[in-house]
């Protein structure tokens, strides 16, 4: 079963507690060439503002740069919270980025600000939201598509060059959209893995074939902790647990080393909310990853698989890639 759904990498580069973003970033191009090397298939970049601890701000830049540091592999947004931005800029951009890397470039959308309330007002002037959400959707898709008779407002570059539009979500709502505008949908079980089942069946129940898409396909975004050992994935997923601690007491989301234990570092009220959040974590060594992975995929219909993997050690977040190709290859 696994052997048929393709594995992809969600990344936020993550910057460890004491690193510089520049070593953050030489960071997150060699795991993208890991990613390549290994065949996955997508490598997306999710946006956030106004958090210590993550350096994909500017996502559309990361893109391009991971783009040019690999040959295959599908780079993308996982996503560009379109809220904070006018349709016209997005599709200048990644019109731009598709025509310099053709067939390479995915634009996931987003319908929250992935900020603070503050920093969501600087961002987009014009005092729009997620209201808009929709209408923009449907800006960008125009923009994005072939330049019509008498069409005045033009991305240029952009018209065209009909970029894979995806729309993201952790609720209903982006699931209904996406099923009635016929996109691909991806679900944030990364972080919101409540409602995974209903959002992907109600995408594929009500899913209206368009233009781009003739039939549903849906990704799952899910947390991923893998080492050699049980034991070993045991230690590291304390990272996960101190950076989902911190964002729950709004600390700085610096990647910290792992611990022997969290006991002291935690009440059972935080630890039951980080557990909960974390609730769709894969853990364990090949067989525990493999067979979780399988129980997984038994209780819901996807079409494809992403991962975030918040380990410290970057070579042991680069081998945990390799043991994600070997229980897909097998």
């Amino acid at each position: 079963m696994l052997t048929n759904i393709p594995f992809s990498l969600l990344e936020l580069a993550s910057v460890r507690e004491g690193d510089s973003v520049t070593t953050t970033l030489e960071n997150t191009v060699a795991y993208a060439r890991h990613g390549e090397a290994l065949e996955f298939n997508r490598f997306w970049l999710a946006e956030h503002h106004n958090m210590e601890g993550i350096s994909s701000s500017a996502t559309s830049i990361l893109i391009g740069h991971i783009a040019s540091k690999t040959n295959s592999l599908r780079v993308g947004s996982g996503g560009v919270m379109l809220p904070n931005h006018p349709p016209l800029v997005i599709a200048e951009q990644f019109g731009t980025l598709a025509s310099l890397y053709p067939e390479r470039i995915d634009l996931g959308l987003g319908r929250a600000p992935g900020t603070d309330p503050i920093t969501s007002r600087a961002l987009r002037r014009d005092g729009l939201g997620a209201e808009q959400f929709p209408n923009d959707v449907g800006v960008l898709q125009s923009l994005l598509g072939p330049l019509r008779p008498g069409q005045q407002l033009k991305a240029i570059p952009g018209a065209g060059t009909q970029v894979p539009i995806w729309l993201l979500g952790s609720s209903l709502y982006s699931a209904q959209l996406a099923a009635m505008k016929g996109l691909p949908y991806a679900f944030a079980g990364h972080f919101a893995p409540r409602l995974y089942r209903e959002a992907i069946q109600v995408y594929r129940d009500n899913f209206e074939p368009s233009e781009s898409l003739s039939k549903p396909y849906a990704m799952l975004c899910v947390p991923a902790v893998v080492a050699e050992t049980n034991e070993e994935a045991a230690l590291l997923a304390t990272t996960s647990y101190q950076r989902i601690l911190a964002l729950f007491r709004g600390q700085p989301l610096w990647l910290k080393p792992p611990v022997e234990t969290m006991e002291g570092l935690w009440s059972r009220e935080e630890e039951a909310g980080v557990r909960g959040f974390l609730d769709l974590q894969i853990k364990g060594d090949r067989a525990a990853v493999k067979s979780q992975l399988e129980e997984l995929l038994a209780t819901v219909k996807v079409d494809e698989l992403m991962f975030t993997v918040d380990l410290y050690d970057p070579e042991k977040r680069r081998h945990a890639l390799d043991i994600l190709a070997s229980v897909k290859a097998n």
